[in-house]
This record gives C-alpha cells, structure tokens and sequence, in this order.
C-alpha cells in the first residue's frame, strides 16, 4: 500500500487515520474467518479470507483491502472486539 496513501486515507466512522494491518494480526483474523466467527459491521459472516486490511489508529475497526483497493464503507468494516 502506498505510504502517501495511508496519510490521507481516513476511518468514514471515526475519522481516525489508518495503517496496514500487521501480518500476525491478519492471521488471527483470517483464522477466525477460516472458523466462520466474524461477522461485518451489516452482519453478514465475512467467508473470504484477507490478503491485505487497514486497521483503524485505535485498533477498533478493520477494512478489508480487495486487490489493492481499501474497502472503506461501514458495514463492510470488522470490529476487532470480536477477535478477543
């Protein structure tokens, strides 16, 4: 993801800037994906696994990256309280 990007790219809910996620976190999300136990912000099952997501600066909310495109709509985000 281009670092230019991320300065401007922002949370559409919170305002709060945005990071890639980091590879360790991004396996725990994918296998709690891989065992059908997260849901989007809309509540629909997440059933396909992330090659890349953005990660909110307080660590609350992630968007899904689809072929290098941020997916920054609200109901497509993932809390990450679910992964606790």
């Amino acid at each position: 993801m281009d670092k230019r990007l991320l300065t401007i790219l922002r949370c559409p809910v919170t305002h709060k800037g945005l990071s890639v996620l980091k590879k360790d976190k991004l396996d725990r999300v994918n296998a709690a994906i891989n065992a059908g136990e997260l849901k989007n912000q809309e509540g629909s099952a997440v059933t396909k696994a992330l090659t890349e997501a953005l990660v909110t600066d307080d660590g609350k909310r992630i968007y899904p990256v689809d072929d290098g495109i941020p997916v920054l709509l609200e109901g497509e985000s993932i809390s990450v309280e679910q992964l606790a």
